[in-house]
């Protein structure tokens, strides 16, 4: 899909975001996992700011994303939750940081969206500090085959309606990326993951 046509999807999809973030279930889930997150933290495809009431306020944020309708729903809830957040309007694809530049990196809900999930997964290991922490809600195809079976033949719909993928191998783009793996919690028959990790060890190791 042309990017912009993919960029207006999410435009539209601003404020039905912003609602989805008093989902009590996605509520559980980004707790659990953002309450992980420290230091001079990126974020990447912020949306709405689903994350925000989450966040320690001793935390620093750079807010990244490539729709301007999504960064101004994620603006407000940071002056309703008291997030200390710079905002970056861009395609995250493009964008580019000095490596290890961040303590901590987060994700939620993005690699769907992705031309090429896996180049962005290994940029989050450059741009990860050596002892960061990589942290990822994600949500892929399921083990379980009847679901698997629909999420495929519903898959070339929901990209065009939603903008995202429903059939992707989070785990195993993760692995190949190179990151090490520490944590993994999954929900809704291995739809949904919560991933902790850290970067790519060689990576971790230069200077």
């Amino acid at each position: 899909m042309d990017k912009q046509k993919l960029i207006r999807i999410f435009d539209k999809q601003a404020t039905d975001y912003a609602l989805k973030r008093e989902d009590p279930k996605q509520q559980r889930w980004r707790r659990n996992l953002i309450g992980h997150a420290e230091g001079d933290v990126l974020e990447l495809a912020v949306g709405a700011g689903a994350n925000f009431p989450y966040y320690s306020r001793e935390v620093k944020i750079t807010a990244a994303d490539f729709s301007s309708a999504m960064l101004e729903k994620a603006r407000q809830a940071a002056q309703h939750y008291h997030v200390n957040a710079n905002f970056v309007c861009a395609d995250m694809e493009e964008m580019s940081f000095p490596g290890q530049s961040f303590d901590t990196i987060v994700s939620t809900l993005s690699c769907c969206s992705y031309q090429n999930p896996l180049e962005m997964l290994k940029k989050m290991n450059r741009w990860c500090k050596p002892d960061g922490t990589i942290l990822l809600m994600e949500h892929g195809i399921s083990s379980n085959f009847v679901v698997s079976t629909l999420q495929r033949a519903l898959n070339p719909l929901l990209y065009r309606v939603y903008g995202c993928h429903h059939t992707r191998d989070i785990i195993g783009l993760v692995r190949e990326s190179g990151m090490q793996i520490s944590r993994v919690e999954s929900y809704s028959l291995n739809m949904i993951h919560l991933i902790w990790a850290r970067p790519q060890p060689q990576l971790r190791t230069e200077r």
